[in-house]
């Protein structure tokens, strides 16, 4: 009778599995937060290009009204500056939660490939037993032969 194979590093294949799981959400939520942040950079960027465009369209304006434009168009420049910094601060870590999801993978990957070689050796380790008592029971039958 072949026993079932039973691998012995079971639940560390499992923690890792969980792992690797937390590292795809941990990713999908930082890509998330780049996504929203490239929104708001390219709101920002519309309007920037709107002021702009609203400024020059204006022959004639008062001090007050120039000082206003010009005040809200530095403030606009600011915020895409401090919104292009904090972009590249999540991609930073997007690119981050993608390494570490790539070794969780990796980990789990060999632990895995490590299990199905320890099954395969196992098949054949009951196999060859199998196989043995076919031929110790082949024997004895020859050895009882009445001819």
């Amino acid at each position: 009778m072949a026993r079932p194979f039973r691998f012995k590093l079971e639940k560390i294949l499992e923690y890792r599995r969980q792992a690797e799981d937390q590292a795809k959400l941990a990713l999908a939520q930082a890509q998330t937060r780049r996504d929203r942040q490239q929104t708001i950079l390219m709101e920002l960027h519309q309007d920037l290009e709107q002021c702009l465009h609203e400024i020059s369209a204006k022959k004639q304006m008062t001090q007050g009204e120039l000082w206003l434009w010009s005040t809200y168009r530095e403030r606009l420049i600011v915020d895409k500056k401090h919104a292009e910094t904090a972009l590249r601060t999540l991609e930073a870590q997007v690119e981050t939660r993608r390494q570490e999801l790539v070794a969780k993978a990796t980990e789990r990957k060999l632990l895995e490939k490590f299990r199905a070689k320890q099954a395969a050796h196992h098949a054949q380790r009951e196999q060859h037993k199998e196989q043995a008592e076919f031929d110790e029971s082949a024997t004895l039958r020859y050895g009882r032969s009445p001819y």
